[in-house]
């Protein structure tokens, strides 16, 4: 077993894990684009009462490494994944994936289903529109310290104080270029064939804001939660 801060060779670099708890089925958290482990702790204190949980920084977020190949594809960020799970010799698990980490949790578990006990994924998004996709990236590559902040404000709205000022801090940690590149991956991604593929249990967990026709339990058979 690793320990809180301990370091995991990934496939394009050193990986930040934080791993505790024991008993129970292991639940492992991926976190949001820009996100980090930190953004999981009331889940992983919770949690570890009882059973094992592992949070992992992605490749370019946290105290992880950016990608010495530049890879930030999907089937990228799950190999970190699956780099992860193999280093703890975890065989099986509920694998929970909020935003960006929901379609890298349908990657891997599409391909590792037999390990994958319960799927959980929180504010997923299905494929964007691609004339929605392009007008945001158009206005990122025109102005992207502005649009990239506004962004962030609106995710935070109506927030707590300490959950604002921890997803501004891991916003900026991640830096311009690996932002585009995975906003660019993100857009251009389709979950459902992969989402379809797994077998398992599957829940999604959405807010009313979160609730729109390109929200990934409205086009998906998905029992979830607003």
């Amino acid at each position: 077993m690793a320990h809180a801060g301990e370091s995991i060779q990934g496939p394009a670099g050193k990986l930040y894990v934080d791993d505790g708890g024991s008993g129970g089925v292991p639940v492992v958290f991926i976190h949001s684009f820009a996100g980090d482990t930190t953004h999981w702790a009331a889940q992983l204190e919770h949690l570890r009462k009882t059973r094992r949980a592992i949070a992992l920084d992605l490749r370019g977020h946290g105290q992880s490494q950016s990608a010495a190949n530049g890879d930030y594809s999907i089937d990228g960020l799950a190999s970190d994944v699956a780099a992860v799970t193999e280093a703890l010799k975890l065989d099986h698990f509920v694998l929970v994936g909020h935003s960006v980490g929901g379609p890298t949790a349908i990657a891997y578990a599409a391909a590792n289903s037999s390990k994958v006990v319960g799927l959980v994924l929180v504010a997923s998004a299905a494929k964007t529109p691609p004339d929605m996709g392009k007008e945001i990236i158009a206005s990122l590559e025109k102005n992207f310290n502005k649009v990239y902040a506004e962004y962030g404000e609106k995710l935070i709205t109506g927030s707590q104080p300490d959950v604002a000022k921890k997803v501004r801090k891991s916003m900026l940690a991640v830096d311009q270029n690996t932002a585009m590149t995975i906003i660019k991956v993100l857009f251009a991604y389709d979950p459902l064939p992969g989402l379809s593929k797994y077998p398992g249990p599957k829940l999604a967990i959405t807010t009313t804001s979160g609730d729109t026709p390109m929200d990934l339990h409205n086009q998906a058979d998905l029992p979830h939660v607003t």
